[in-house]
């Protein structure tokens, strides 16, 4: 009859027993590294021991028990996920480059798309080798969610922005835009990338303008190429009221056919503006396709041109006029007077 009963207590777990395995499983934040550590050591006695060592190297955090060990793991794994992350990335990039069929904002797009589907199942992965349960960092995930919506609020915003910026192709790399900068200049670029956070904008004298995206669709924004690359240029111009006007304007005409750059249909125009105060105000209006090569290069051809046409035919560039009226007061008649004395003086009679 003793047998029977001392072999079912010894079967039956003691309360010391129970209590101590419910605080090792609670005591491991990362469980897949006990699973590695298991397959580590089976294949090598050496490696196992060296295993061991990392993990009695450890900290005690509640009722929590962090290791070297687990962070070798954990250091481990995000870099081979990162890695193989990153290498698809690539690799989907090369592939959607040979994709024909789909043009360059599409393909941009795509490229975002699939890159952070990768990015998300990698990090889904990673979390499931290393073994992490979730359900333990409620209350981390709940402050890390709160300071995304406010702290992040705007990178997830800019994000956001630059799909829906791609997706309805009112802002696309190649496109020339103009903008202002933070000094009021008004300025113009072409947009080389669209990226995550901001829009790349390289001007003609090689600066860099990172906008966020936000800005351009809260913004308004002047694209030049949205659905015509052709861009007006008006170049003005004074010639003096003497000057015969028709043949101002035929010189003003050769002088904007000659530049290359400049389109022959349409077919640069001159308008008669107003009549300043040097003389009778011209414009010419000139266009080109190619806006990104920069406009002051275009008027300054137009104007160089316009001077030697203008110097062949006798037709001069106007100077400042100004009328003095002086007024006939006993103080100016004695000056007159005082004038036409010393001027006597110098030169007698």
């Amino acid at each position: 009859m003793a047998g029977p009963v001392t072999a079912l207590a010894t079967a039956s777990p003691s309360p010391t027993a129970t209590a101590t395995a419910v605080v090792i499983e609670r005591g491991e934040p990362v469980a897949g590294a006990e699973g590695i550590k298991t397959i580590v050591s089976a294949r090598s006695d050496v490696v196992g021991n060296v295993v061991d060592t990392l993990d009695t190297l450890a900290i005690q955090v509640g009722g929590s028990r962090f290791s070297l060990w687990d962070l070798t793991v954990v250091v481990g794994v995000l870099a081979l996920v990162i890695t193989i992350a990153w290498g698809a990335s690539r690799l989907s990039s090369r592939v959607l480059a040979r994709a024909t069929r789909l043009d360059m904002t599409q393909r941009l797009l795509t490229e975002k798309m699939v890159s952070l589907f990768i990015w998300t199942v990698a990090i889904l992965v990673g979390i499931d080798v290393l073994g992490i349960d979730l359900t333990a960092l409620t209350v981390f995930s709940g402050a890390f969610g709160l300071a995304i919506g406010f702290g992040l609020q705007k990178t997830f915003g800019n994000l956001i922005a630059g799909i829906i910026l791609l997706m309805d192709k009112s802002i696309k790399p190649g496109d020339v835009i103009a903008i202002t900068d933070q000094g009021g200049q008004y300025t113009f670029g072409q947009i080389r990338r669209i990226g995550i956070r901001a829009v790349s904008l390289t001007t003609r004298d090689q600066k860099e303008y990172l906008i966020p995206n936000e800005n351009l669709m809260i913004n308004q924004v002047e694209n030049w190429s949205y659905s015509s690359r052709n861009v007006r240029i008006q170049v003005p111009v004074v010639v003096p009221y003497a000057s015969d006007i028709e043949l101002a304007e035929q010189l003003m005409l050769e002088a904007a056919r000659s530049v290359k750059r400049v389109l022959v249909a349409p077919p640069p125009t001159v308008w008669l503006d107003s009549f300043a105060e040097n003389g009778v105000s011209f414009v010419i209006h000139v266009w080109i396709t190619d806006p990104e090569e920069g406009i002051g290069n275009v008027r300054s051809d137009v104007l160089k041109t316009l001077w030697k046409l203008m110097r062949e035919h006798g037709i001069k560039v106007p100077y400042p006029q100004r009328d003095l009226n002086l007024r006939d007061t006993e103080t100016m008649r004695e000056v007159i007077e005082a004038l036409r004395g010393r001027k006597d003086d110098e030169h007698p009679h």
